[in-house]
């Protein structure tokens, strides 16, 4: 059975008056059943050559690993451009120098960890040049995923250009313990 679009029969009209016997016009005929097959044809070839959605990642550049024959002595970096996040669940502790570090505790909102470091930056530009902060990222085991995003968010909206995400040594696990006792009693 095909479709078709107008088409007469021919046949006469009811209600019309018969004058004289003349030939009936006939309407033109148009079979749409060529119009399936290719509506079924595009719908498909875009159905395949479309991509529906490509996952979103964060880019991480992560240098190549040193074998034990080709170990490098790493630049030393004076301690006043160093700033190091210790990323908790919701918190992050951070400090700066290596003797003697003084650890501080806030949180991500826009008034936390965003003004220390923007404020981190502006005492490191004045007295060595611009970009020359460097931002050491640690995650504590209580961490979540969330947490680690939110610090590499923070990364990205201030545009700090270096930052390492680096493995908590026993110590600063110790002094993060030792501060939580410390605000406790």
């Amino acid at each position: 059975m095909a479709a078709e679009v107008g088409g007469d029969t021919g046949a006469a009209k009811k209600g019309k008056k018969k004058s004289k016997a003349r030939r009936p016009k006939k309407r033109p005929r148009i079979d749409m059943t060529p119009m399936v097959d290719l509506g079924f044809l595009l719908l498909t070839f875009f159905v395949l050559t479309t991509t529906m959605s490509t996952p979103n990642t964060m880019p991480v550049v992560v240098p190549p690993k040193i074998q034990k024959e080709e170990e490098v002595e790493p630049p030393k970096i004076p301690e006043g451009k160093v700033i190091t996040l210790l990323v908790g669940n919701k918190k992050v502790y951070y400090y700066t120098g290596i003797e003697n570090p003084e650890l501080h505790v806030t949180d991500f909102s826009k008034n936390g960890i965003r003004k220390v470091l923007l404020e981190r930056r502006v005492e490191v530009e004045q007295r060595y040049g611009k970009d020359e902060m460097i931002v050491i990222i640690k995650m504590l085991e209580e961490a979540k995923y969330k947490d680690f995003v939110d610090i590499l968010d923070e990364m990205s909206i201030i545009q700090q250009k270096k930052y390492a995400l680096v493995d908590i040594t026993p110590e600063e696990k110790s002094l993060v313990e030792e501060y939580k006792k410390s605000v406790q009693s």
